[in-house]
Formats: C-alpha cells, structure tokens, sequence
C-alpha cells in the first residue's frame, strides 16, 4: 500500500504482480523477489544512479485546468535550479527529451509541461486532411493566454511541492534559480515570459524566472522588435537556423527569426545560428537531422544556464567567445553571436 501511494504522487498507477508456484525452486522464487522490488522501487522514485522521469496530472483548480507536467531529475544532495519547458504547436510534454535528460545528467530540475487546446490532441482529433486547419485553430491569444497561466500555475505548484515533506521532489527544488525554455509556440510563451510588448497594453512578464531560451522564437507582429525587446534586460539565449521555416508560419522566415535577437538591447544576449537547420532541428522530429545540431544545442544551452542559474563564471566567460565555435563543434556557416 506504500508503494501504491508513492507511485500515486508522482502521477503513476504501477500495477506489479508475481504467481509462484509452490513447487518453484527458491532460487527462481530469490529472482522474482529481487526484480519485483527493483520494480517498485524503481517507480517510487527510490533509484538515483540515472535521471529519472516523474509523470503528474496536476489540476488547477482557480481554471478548471489540468496541466500535465513531466520531470526530469536526478537526485541531488542539496537543491537544484529549475528549468520549465513549453512545447510548441500540437506537441506534450513528451517532446524535447534529449534535453530534458541532459539538463538533468548536468544538475537541473526540467520540468515539461503540457498545454491543453494547443498540444498534441488536436492533431488527434483533427479529421483526416484536416490537420492543418486544426493547427492554426489553435493558435489564438486564448491559447496563448492559457500558456501563460499553465506556467505561473506550474511554478506555484512547485513551490508547494519543495515544502510537502511526502513529495517526492521535497527540498530538492532551488526556486531562486529558474529558467524558461519553449521551442515554436513555445518559444513564444518564453518571449511573452520575459516581457515581450503586444500592440495591446498587457504584459505577461514572470517575476520569478532569471533566463530565457527560445528556439524557432518569433518577432510578433504590429511593433518593431526594438519596440517589442529593446526593454528586457534578462539574459536571453535565442536559435534558429537557415532552414528554420513551416508551411504554418511561412512568414516567420529564418531571417526574421533572427530579428528578436536584433531588437534585443545588448547584455547578456546570445544568438545560435544553424546552417541547414529546419524548423524541427530543434525538436525530436527532424528526419533529416545533422548529427552535430542536438549536440551543439545541449552543449550550449546547458552553459547557458550554468552561467545565468548557477553563476558560473567561466561559463559566461566560454559562452562570451569564440570558444563556442571549438568547443560545440560548429561548422563553417553556423553563427555564434552575443551582445
């Protein structure tokens, strides 16, 4: 029944069971004993040799909203920073996964969330040949708004969760130190996170996130990028790449992808430019993938947080030079540039 409560909390239902025959020899019987538990306690969060994966159905309840979160965490003897991370159109917190495991294995806390009404339902739902359709359906400013709210509801569950003594993630969370990451949709998500301006006078910027990494990020529309974030002084790491375009947004061409980093005011910005980089180099589904992008794109945006969530110094130091070319292994048309 312990066991059953445990997997309970971090959002699983494990159903183990074992028939022993009696007349079953007792080594076999030892076997079956030593598995069945390295079973349970594998599920009840008890193992930390590896990064371990943490499913959560959490309800907010202020919205009627169910957002499902997935964690990625290796256990630490003292507190780790926090790094969120929003998927982009018709995707869930299964996506992104090489970096959520990554960030993990280098002593970050991901936690990935899940946006209903922008996530990977409606492509189910979507009749056939109607997917396309289904998709800008669900880009809208509810759904955009409901992003927001998924993320301040997140972190606000988190911090209930470090001070719940039964929480399989109590004490571990370091919420002085959070970072905001997205990829496509979820990139915007992050840009209005860390104070992107709209043509309509309402900001959705979160106090408490220190650093911003979008990939596939967006220049918004009606205002210039200097008037959208020539204001935002938190360190920003943005990536894109020459082949950084989707039938869905074809206006948001690589060139003007890179224009948010452009109208972002100097200090503490980077820009991670891939030659021949789709739009889903960034993501898990890239069947054309080139072997060094995932990589390059772990590689740097864990320095990035080093040096923005844990102070490190010499990563602030690599991340400010050309050090980045050598040490990501670039090839001779990817971009590094910071301000």
């Amino acid at each position: 029944m312990a066991c059953e409560s445990c997997a309970a909390k971090l959002g699983l239902a494990p159903r183990v069971s074992v028939t022993i025959d009696m007349k079953t020899s007792p080594a076999i019987i030892a076997l079956a004993s030593i598995l069945l538990l390295s079973s349970v306690l594998s599920v009840c969060g008890q193992t930390s040799a590896s990064v371990q994966e943490l499913l959560y159905e959490p309800l907010d309840e202020k919205r009627n909203r169910t957002v499902p979160v997935k964690v990625y965490v290796k256990p630490a003897e003292k507190p780790m920073p926090i790094i969120l991370f929003s998927h982009g159109l018709g995707g869930s917190r299964e996506r992104n996964a090489y970096l959520g495991k990554y960030w993990a294995e280098h002593g970050y806390i991901g936690v990935f969330m899940q946006h209903a009404g922008s996530d990977s339902s409606i492509m189910k739902s979507a009749p056939a040949g109607g997917r396309l359709k289904a998709l800008k359906g669900g880009i809208s400013l509810q759904a955009s708004s409901d992003r927001y709210g998924d993320v301040a509801f997140v972190i606000d569950l988190l911090e209930l969760w470090n001070t719940s003594a039964e929480h399989p993630l109590a004490g571990q969370l370091d919420l002085e130190k959070i970072g905001m990451s997205g990829h496509s949709f979820g990139a915007m998500t992050t840009q209005g996170l860390m104070g992107q301006k709209f043509a309509l006078p309402r900001s959705y910027a979160e106090p408490r996130i220190d650093a911003f990494f979008a990939m596939s990020p967006s220049p918004g529309y009606r205002l210039t990028p200097e008037q959208a974030f020539g204001h935002i002084q938190s360190p920003v790491l943005l990536m894109t790449g020459s082949k950084d375009v989707i039938e869905l947004t074809p206006h948001h061409t690589p060139e003007k992808r890179a224009l948010v980093y452009a109208g972002l005011p100097a200090g503490d910005k980077y820009l991670l430019f891939l030659e021949d980089a789709t739009h889903f180099a960034f993501s898990d589904g890239d069947r054309k993938k080139i072997p060094h992008h995932h990589p390059a794109i772990q590689q740097v945006s864990t320095r990035f947080w080093d040096a923005y969530l844990k102070g490190d110094q010499a990563a602030k130091a690599w991340l400010q030079s050309e050090q980045v070319r050598e040490g990501a292994k670039l090839v001779a048309k990817d971009k590094w540039e910071w301000k």
